[in-house]
């Protein structure tokens, strides 16, 4: 595969993920005749179980291809990913329904500049010097986001940054335990599974799903199940293989301004100029964190 056949496959991941923002909202916004729909929860479990079945033939693939079995240290791992992915998603969700998708995109974004915070106060890892001015960027960002007040930051808001902490943690743990399993597909399709599972005793005890409600949400669930969590999870680890780091994650985090501008094109939703600087900020700042330590590292190789 060419590198701009890879770099197409990231962009489109991305595509994928910030439309999905839409599908997302749609999803737990009540229809016009003030009908019910599809709870957090519901929405959230039986979204990952589909993206599960998408990776699961790959999944299976890479098991008759491994030297190794899993071990018991793999498989906690792999539950911690799992728990982390079902709260951070579900947490995402809920804010989702109070907060516009254009927000909600720039603010889940936050968990970049996070994830080197979290592997310092979980493992020790020292961060790169970039986090620390990337975090005060993304924060002023957040803050102009609101329009340059911080009462106008909501609790919908609230809720996505908060769920930004738990991507975060499951970015952390995905990084630590894909490498040491050495079966990074079978970490994907196992925390799919756990986040679904555990939507979906969540759903049956704390919402009253009922088929009519899936039925209704049918587009919605197949959007944010098969392609956001199948398709483009795959898209991703197809790319990545083909491109340089840095330019994997510039690509990947276009997923915000699409998410931006498909809560624009999809949901009439405006930014006024403050708000504009806030998200270029933000977007600038992520990129800082997730690019300035491997060009540094290239930097420092010694010349052939």
């Amino acid at each position: 595969m060419s590198r701009l056949q890879a770099h197409a496959l990231l962009l489109i991941a991305a595509i994928i993920w910030g439309s999905t923002f839409v599908v997302q909202k749609l999803a737990v916004a009540p229809d016009t005749s003030g009908g019910e729909s599809i709870g957090a929860l519901a929405f959230t479990g039986t979204r990952f179980l589909m993206g599960a079945l998408v990776v699961l033939p790959l999944a299976l693939r890479e098991a008759r291809a491994a030297v190794h079995r899993l071990s018991r240290t793999d498989w906690l791992g792999f539950l911690g990913c799992g728990i982390s992915l079902f709260a951070g998603a579900w947490l995402q969700q809920v804010g989702l329904g109070m907060t516009t998708v254009t927000n909600a995109g720039f603010i889940t974004g936050l968990y970049v500049p996070m994830v080197p915070v979290i592997a310092l106060l979980l493992f020790r890892r020292t961060p790169h010097w970039a986090v620390w001015p990337g975090a005060a960027g993304c924060a002023a960002g957040i803050f102009l986001l609101g329009g340059g007040h911080i009462d106008a930051f909501n609790t919908g808001d609230l809720w996505v940054l908060i769920g930004a902490v738990f991507w975060a943690i499951q970015v952390t743990f995905v990084g630590i335990f894909a490498s040491r399993s050495g079966r990074p597909l079978a970490l994907a399709v196992s925390q799919f599974v756990i986040a679904g599972v555990l939507g979906s005793i969540a759903a049956g005890i704390l919402e009253t799903p009922r088929l009519e409600l899936f039925e209704k949400a049918a587009f919605e669930l197949a959007w944010a199940g098969f392609l956001s969590v199948g398709v483009a999870f795959t898209l991703q680890v197809i790319g990545q293989r083909y491109t340089h780091p840095a330019t994997a994650a510039i690509l990947l985090s276009s997923e915000m301004a699409f998410a931006a501008l498909a809560g624009a094109v999809a949901l009439g939703e405006t930014m006024g100029p403050i708000q504009a600087v806030g998200g270029a900020l933000i977007l600038g700042s992520i990129i800082l964190v997730e690019v300035m330590p491997t060009l540094q590292r290239r930097s420092l190789k010694p010349a052939e």
